[in-house]
């Protein structure tokens, strides 16, 4: 079974035996483009081409003479929209979630309390993430692509379309658009009649257990693959991430720190928090993932390398080792706290549990006293503070977590397992499983064949775990400053949008 996931930055995908051994993987990544502020775009037939030389070069490495290829089953990241002619062409990039260009109809929303109901029915916070927004961006400042677009879809559905000939979404994609009702289980009319976009313009809905055979001669050609084996439509990667690391228990909550991050928990059913603060999305139409997802994971540890240790940087490269593993050994010398140093790490406005695309970054607490390595340990914290107002938020929706499964880049950092463990003040469990959101969709695809019975399968696939507890020694401190940490956020909130609207005015034309 190969498991693909379709992301932000690449496409992977994983080869496994039917017992979940990793038999080969691969990794193609594309370009993100910045071209304007607030854009985040991407060339969807850069990701086609991707998607096709990876299911290539994945089955160059099966053994389909000793072995059958059941088939492929598909995650994909959420929230991105592309506007297509009659003809089903292009007539934008991949608009990912990251783009914030419709951060203006996202706050008229707020204001005027349309929000709050459409949040109501959709079960996805107010951001310009969502296709709600981006298709009222797209109706207000795109005239020309939005009265000649004839349909709508992200990328998974663009990737279906082209190679397998159909036009569907799976649920757990649709839940995640803010046009969708996750009680009616259909498109929302309020939504659409909100955007001006019908149901004829969007995909058909399917249960992400869909199966769909017969791929284009031209890409089946290319890629070798045998047009009889289906290809499993899936779900988005947050919820196949729960799901491959056995995280769909009630109260088992998963976080997940990699360029971004999230912390989710799945129930039996839809789920509103009535302060808005974390979304409501489809695993599959009986499992459902409640929680948030945060911008500002690797990226703003990848921001404090770049732009405050250049020289270790360059030092790590000259030793052949990982800069980021110097700079967690430089951050381990700091006591849990940075000595009173706080960080908000909002590089890239943010998501839950403030839904505040303005949002900016700050240090806070800075004295004589305080070195750049004070600062490194309080941008590692910052990032974990707002993971863990995220749960606070999840808790009084859904109550308290049972057990806590990590996953991540950071997973590597002994540094940050250990911040999580202390900052969240329970054991904190690493499991083995590899990819787990293409796992999560392997997953999904045996049980659409019918090759395993249950999705708790999963439990046999994800391996050895590791368990770190929490440190005592750290406490008193962690629980002083993460509510300094809350308030200032919530004060500094009132000056977001007039920072934004500052940088906005005076940002450097590029040529």
């Amino acid at each position: 079974m190969v498991g693909m996931d379709i992301g932000t930055t690449s496409t992977k995908a994983v080869l496994y035996d039917l017992d979940g051994n990793v038999l080969a993987y691969t990794n193609k990544l594309y370009s993100l483009y910045r071209d304007a502020t607030g854009m985040a775009e991407e060339d969807p037939d850069e990701i086609l081409e991707a998607v096709v030389n990876g299911l290539q070069e994945i089955l160059r490495k099966a053994d389909l003479k000793n072995g059958k290829l059941h088939g492929v089953s598909f995650s994909s990241a959420n929230q991105s929209l592309i506007a297509l002619d009659k003809n089903h062409k292009p007539l934008t990039r991949v608009i990912t979630w990251a783009d914030t260009r419709a951060t203006k109809y996202a706050d008229q929303l707020k204001a005027d309390g349309t929000g709050k109901t459409l949040y109501e029915h959709t079960g996805t916070p107010i951001h310009p993430m969502s296709l709600l927004c981006k298709l009222l961006w797209l109706k207000n400042e795109q005239a020309d692509v939005y009265n000649n677009a004839a349909y709508y879809c992200g990328i998974k559905e663009y990737i279906f379309y082209r190679l397998m000939d159909v036009w569907q979404m799976d649920i757990s994609v649709a839940s995640g658009t803010g046009i969708f009702n996750i009680f009616d289980l259909d498109w929302d009319q309020d939504a659409l009649a909100l955007t001006g976009v019908t149901k004829d313009q969007l995909p058909k809905i399917v249960d992400g257990y869909a199966q769909s055979t017969g791929m284009r001669d031209e890409y089946a050609k290319v890629i070798g693959y045998p047009t009889d084996v289906p290809f499993i439509q899936g779900a988005f990667d947050g919820a196949l991430s729960n799901l491959g690391v056995n995280a769909i228990e009630k109260g088992v909550v998963a976080v997940t720190i990699g360029t971004s991050g999230a912390v989710r928990v799945v129930t039996d059913h839809p789920v509103i928090d009535p302060k808005g603060r974390v979304f409501c999305y489809a695993l599959t139409k009986d499992l459902w993932v409640v929680g948030g997802p945060v911008n500002n994971g690797g990226v703003v540890f990848r921001w404090a390398r770049d732009n405050l240790f250049d020289a270790e940087k360059s030092t790590a490269a000259l030793l052949h080792e990982d800069s980021y593993d110097l700079l967690t050994d430089i951050a381990k010398r700091i006591p849990a706290g940075s000595d009173g140093l706080l960080f908000h790490p909002f590089l890239g406005g943010e998501r839950a549990p403030i839904w505040d695309a303005d949002a900016r970054g700050s240090f806070f607490g800075l004295t004589q006293m305080h070195t750049r390595a004070h600062m490194i340990r309080a941008v590692l914290e910052g990032i974990v503070y707002n993971l863990y107002t995220v749960l606070l938020a999840l808790e009084e929706v859904v109550g308290e977590p049972k057990s806590i499964m990590a996953t991540g880049g950071f997973a590597r950092s002994e540094l940050w397992r250990q911040m999580l463990s202390d900052v969240f003040e329970q054991p904190v469990t690493i499991p083995e499983s590899f990819e787990s959101s293409c796992l999560g969709a392997a997953v999904i695809g045996m049980k659409s064949l019918g090759l395993i019975d249950d999705l708790s399968e999963v439990k046999r696939f994800v391996g050895e775990t590791n368990t770190y507890q929490p440190n005592p020694e750290n406490f008193d401190a962690y629980r002083e400053l993460v509510p300094i940490y809350i308030r200032l956020s919530r004060q500094l909130q009132t000056e977001y949008a007039n920072i934004a609207d500052f940088q906005k005015k005076h940002a450097i034309k590029e040529d």
